[in-house]
């Protein structure tokens, strides 16, 4: 048994000695424009709370393509971006861009 477990190693070893060797991908720099991200939610001084916190991470365009979903789920979103993914939103603000994305896309569920 160690002769047959020798003899398939050895041959392995030989076979991956001889093979060509991969040639490495060719590395290529590229560049990237993004449109232009100046887009601000529309209200007014009612979206001062949600253009101050959000845009940082979102688009206002991305944000407003949701689907519309009931206050208490937006609610739920803007705690999962505090909580979840660490967004520096100040406890203060919460209501005003929850109240904000409910009257923009709130829907009835």
């Amino acid at each position: 048994m160690r002769q047959l477990i020798f003899v398939i190693g050895a041959s392995f070893a030989a076979l991956l000695a001889s093979s060509p060797a991969w040639p490495a991908p060719a590395m290529t720099s590229t560049t990237v424009e993004l449109p232009a991200g100046d887009a601000l939610f529309p209200g007014g001084p009612e979206a001062d709370a949600i253009n101050n916190n959000c845009l940082a991470c979102h688009s206002a365009d991305m944000v407003l393509n949701q689907p519309a979903l009931p206050k208490s789920s937006w609610e739920s979103e803007v705690h999962k971006m505090i909580k979840v993914y660490g967004a520096p939103v100040e406890d203060s603000d919460v209501p005003a861009i929850v109240d904000y994305l409910a009257k923009v896309k709130g829907g009835e569920r």
